[in-house]
């Protein structure tokens, strides 16, 4: 049995892709152009079009941006390495010599090294800046205590009254 012909009903127009991804057109073009999207399909008049592939990816540079708060250089090297384990995974071969096997997962295995190392820097510095946040409102406990103290003391002995 032929497969049925598959109809541009799962593809996006830009205006759409933007909505649904709560960004805006501009923003699509933007990551297109600094390498973060591949260049979309388009339509006999040169109209974007997105597959669900392209929406997982933009979905998956939204969460590097608002949830991790990783620079667009840090996305970028985040998506390329995905794509790295994408190409492994696509080009496996079950019937593989132990030595192609290996080499392959050992290219998997660095593109993810390299992504925990970028997520360990930025957790590095993420604990970095909340433990000087903790000090400086340990401080400013420690004031307030203090204000509280002295005035206390103040009413105690009908200062100020």
């Amino acid at each position: 049995m032929e497969a049925e012909p598959t109809t541009p009903t799962h593809y996006l127009q830009i205006g759409e892709a933007a909505e649904r991804a709560q960004l805006t057109q501009r923003t699509l073009r933007y990551y297109e152009e600094k390498g973060l999207l591949y260049p979309p399909t388009r339509m006999e008049g040169g109209f974007r079009l997105y597959s669900d592939e392209d929406m997982e990816r933009i979905e998956r540079i939204r969460q590097l941006k608002d949830l991790l708060g990783f620079s667009l250089a840090e996305i970028k090297e985040m998506l390329e390495s995905d794509d790295v384990r994408l190409q492994v995974r696509a080009e496996w071969r079950p019937d593989a010599d132990t030595a192609e096997k290996a080499e392959r997962m050992g290219k998997a295995r660095d593109a993810t090294a390299q992504q925990l190392a970028l997520i360990d820097q930025k957790m590095a510095k993420m604990a970095s800046m909340r433990e000087t946040l903790a000090e400086r409102l340990e401080k400013y406990d420690g004031w307030l205590a203090r204000y509280a103290a002295e005035q206390a003391g103040k009413a105690a002995s009908g200062v100020g009254n």
